[in-house]
């Protein structure tokens, strides 16, 4: 038997840990901020005194009706008619909207239908009326 007079060295196989370096590069790469863009951009940003005109979606609306008679949609005082058209036109652009209308126990159930009527008439399908639990 002919013996080697040389030992072979053990070699380690870089390979994987290139590829997984390249990975980590095109990784922070692709992740990284990229601000070029952003410095062309005209954009005027509205200010705080700008806020008042954003307002909250409608998504549910309560219609009291008093014992005096006083007609109010969230705490506003509005005549029947008033109503109908305020329901419609945030119906128009709501079409999810629900209203819920709170009555005085002391006002007669005829006057009560008649403002649900309306209620209706403005478009909106869920109507809820509030009770008191006994």
């Amino acid at each position: 038997m002919i013996r080697r007079s040389t030992p072979e060295t053990a070699t380690m196989n870089l390979t994987p840990m290139i590829d997984v370096v390249f990975l980590l590069v095109i990784f922070f790469m692709v992740g990284s901020k990229f601000d070029d863009g952003e410095e062309h951009l005209q954009v005027n940003v509205p200010g705080v005194g700008e806020m008042r005109s954003m307002a909250r979606l409608p998504d549910e609306r309560i219609v009291e009706f008093q014992s005096s008679g006083v007609l109010t949609l969230d705490g506003a005082t509005v005549t029947p008619e008033q109503l109908t058209g305020v329901l419609r036109s945030q119906h128009q652009n709501y079409p999810a909207l629900k209203v819920a209308v709170r009555a005085d126990d002391t006002i007669p159930y005829g006057q009560v239908a008649e403002v649900l009527q309306r209620v209706r008439a403005s478009g909106v399908e869920q109507i809820g009326v509030a009770t008191k639990r006994r």
